[in-house]
Formats: structure tokens, sequence, C-alpha cells
């Protein structure tokens, strides 16, 4: 899982962490609607929701917050409900982007994304056009001072995960089968083990190397403009930055 690693760093390279942009409640309580809506409102029955209660509980986010999202996912609430989509598409040299969204206005959601893709050089593709090119994971994440990166390889894999990719003052990244997550984590917590980030996420299967500064800087700010929409959930791509490009972009960022 090196290329996931990788993408953690360029991550944090263009800045487009939910807490960094303060978008991390908005966020967590759509991911909350939403699969509250798709599989009940029971987190002991909803694999989904409870590793979204629990990701929402990591960031400190008010049990209020967390009450009103899952009413609105049930039709308790009587707001409008919202729905998950997916978008995929391309960026320059190829690399695809997966786009999750929850939305009450499909159109109004798919303009916008349109929109985007075409602002940026990029175009959006049909269903099927590159969600093929990515597998779907649990993610968790546990501070780097947290644990010995064996004696937390040890527990893990016992509970079931399928991998850890652990670097010096990085956070330990460990990857799961979707319903072996909420399993993992539990594993974790019984190991009074700490945890920043419990997910769903789509890993890509591929990478597509970009070694002009120029062209990732490109998708970059594609990336960055679809999350800044205020339907999207999440961005997932499948592109590979070279560390000498990595390390000339990071420089450029903060200069």
């Amino acid at each position: 899982m090196a290329g996931h690693n990788k993408w953690s760093k360029i991550k944090r390279l263009k800045g487009a962490l939910d807490a960094k942009r303060g978008k991390v409640f908005s966020r967590l309580a759509k991911e909350i609607t939403v699969a509250t809506k798709l599989g009940g409102s029971d987190p002991g029955a909803n694999v989904r929701l409870r590793s979204a209660i629990l990701s929402a509980r990591t960031q400190n986010m008010p049990n209020d917050n967390i009450d009103r999202a899952i009413k609105r996912g049930s039709g308790e609430s009587g707001e409008t409900t919202l729905e998950e989509v997916m978008y995929e598409g391309y960026a320059s040299d190829g690399v695809a982007l997966l786009i999750e969204a929850a939305t009450d206005n499909r159109n109004r959601t798919a303009a916008d994304v349109r929109l985007i893709f075409s602002k940026h050089d990029g175009h959006l593709g049909g269903a099927g056009s590159v969600a093929y090119l990515f597998q779907r994971k649990g993610e968790i994440t546990v501070p780097e001072e947290a644990a010995n990166a064996d004696h937390l390889l040890e527990i893990v894999l016992e509970a079931g995960a399928d991998d850890l990719a652990s670097e010096a003052e990085h956070p330990h990244i460990i990857t799961t089968a979707p319903d072996h997550l909420a399993t993992v984590a539990e594993a974790l917590r019984a190991a009074s083990l700490p945890i920043t980030s419990q997910k769903l996420i789509f890993v890509p299967q591929t990478l597509v190397t970009i070694q002009q500064e120029g062209t990732a800087s490109k998708i970059l700010r594609l990336h960055d403009a679809l999350e800044d929409n205020e339907d999207v959930l999440n961005v997932y791509s499948n592109f590979d930055l070279p560390n000498g490009v990595l390390e000339r972009l990071s420089e450029t960022n903060h200069s």
C-alpha cells in the first residue's frame, strides 16, 4: 500500500484535508444521513452508519449534530433527505477521478460537477467509466507515536486487517475489507489505541505517474475545486507524484 501512503502525502501538500477547511462536521453529517437512509438508523445493524458515527466522534462532533443527521436520513426530521450520487471523470493525462456526493438536487450537483471539470481541462464520464479502477476499502488511522508498527501490525492482522502502512512522523494507515472495518477498529480500542479516523474509502488499483509539475498542479487544482463543492463528500484519484515532483511542489506551495 505504498502508493496509498504517498497519496496521504499529496493530500497534505495540497491542503485539502476537511479539518483544515472547516468542513468536517458538514461532511460527516451528510455521510451519517446517507448511511441512515441506505441502511437504517440502527448502528448495530448498519456497519456504514456505525463507522460514520465513530468517525464523527473521533472529530468531537456534538451528539446533537449526529442525532439530527440520523433523523434527517430516517425521515423523522421532515427535512428534504439527501441521496448519494457518484460521479466519474478524467483529469489531465488520463488520471481517473471518482467523486462521492450527497445532494438534495441531483440536477444542480451534476451541473456543478460538470462545470468544475470543464474549467480545469477535465471531463465528466459516464457511469462505470472509471469506477472499475478503484476498490472499496476500510481505512483507519492511528497516531504514529501511539504504537510500535510491529505491535500494531500484529493486532490488526489478528483482527482481520489487510495491510498496515507506517512511516516516521506520519499516522499509521490500516486498510481493511469493508466488512472488517468495525471489527479492526474495535480491536484497536480494546488495546487502548487511539483512532484518529475510521471510514470507508476507494483505493486505486493502478496509479498514473505524473512527471510534469504543471500537469500535477492542474490536477491538484481540479481536485481542490471538486472538494470545495458543498455537495461533494470525497474525491478519489489514481495519480501518483514522484518524490522529486512532490518536493518541488511543496517548496512552491510554501514559498
